[in-house]
């Protein structure tokens, strides 16, 4: 399900053992890619650029007006994950110094192989995974070390959070995995306490448990917009998507909102205090 990620020069390239643990790539997997494509391009100010030569049609997401702005993928969903009851999702590949030690890794600690790790010309080696819980998540050992990292930007994403059956055990494995830290954490009551985790300097995200009501183990991963979220959710409900909660304050002053686009897949959209 995976293609390509930046290419960024060498003089602003790190270490695969400085990038592990990063956020690096994001794909949606979708029924209908070009719907799906003029509906970011209108929600977010996504611009897209077809891949040449692929073995599969495949549009990369930029965030800015050059190639080294790409920050994803888009693809049509494979009808043998159809079959077997894919919907419509977004996945997000962490930087790993290497794919298949991560593969075996995550197997090891009771997680599942959904796609085995493959390689791809002047992208890496890369696989799609499933934690303990069920929850979908990617990794990649880059053809080119990543750029030096930074704060997120408009139209980049900015935080990824993840709703468990057992937060435990899913902080333990991804800290085993990934390398990632507590950064701080927040009492929500009766939902119990949202851990936050990073690496370096950078929180990326939360892990929470689930209600009762929530279906099931999965990642939402949220995109930062130049504007409000209020605004993008009203521009992304105009587009056909469903408002799922929101748009609301979260601790320090930012806001948010969850959606699930016209083709089903759930996306967050976040905006600076």
């Amino acid at each position: 399900m995976a293609t390509t990620a930046k290419e960024p020069s060498a003089t602003s390239a790190t270490s695969a053992a400085e990038t592990r643990g990063r956020f690096v790539w994001h794909e949606l997997a979708t029924t209908d890619p070009a719907a799906a494509k003029a509906f970011y391009e209108k929600v977010i100010g996504w611009k897209t650029s077809a891949m040449e030569g692929g073995e599969i049609d495949y549009t990369f997401w930029l965030a800015g007006d050059t190639p080294d702005s790409m920050i994803g993928g888009l693809l049509q969903l494979p009808a043998e994950a159809a079959a077997m009851g894919a919907r419509p999702s977004w996945v997000a590949y962490t930087e790993v110094p290497d794919a298949d030690a991560a593969v075996k890794h995550t197997v090891a600690m009771g997680g599942k192989v959904l796609m085995p790790a493959k390689t791809m010309e002047k992208a890496g080696r890369f696989a799609v995974l499933q934690d303990p819980q069920g929850a979908a998540f990617a990794v990649v050992t880059s053809a080119t070390p990543p750029q030096a990292e930074s704060d997120p930007k408009p139209r980049e994403f900015s935080w990824h959070e993840l709703t468990t059956s057992d937060q435990g055990a899913a902080i333990r494995f991804y800290e085993q995995l990934f390398g990632w830290v507590k950064k701080d954490e927040f009492d929500m009551g009766e939902m119990g306490n949202y851990y936050m985790f990073g690496r370096d300097r950078f929180t990326y995200g939360g892990i929470m448990k689930k209600s009762a009501q929530a279906p099931g183990t999965y990642w939402l991963h949220y995109i930062r917009v130049d504007d409000t979220a209020d605004a993008a959710a009203e521009r992304a409900q105009k587009a056909g998507a469903k408002l799922i909660s929101g748009p609301m304050e979260v601790p320090g002053g930012d806001r948010i909102a969850v959606l699930s686009d016209p083709q089903g897949a759930q996306f967050a959209v976040h905006s600076k205090k």
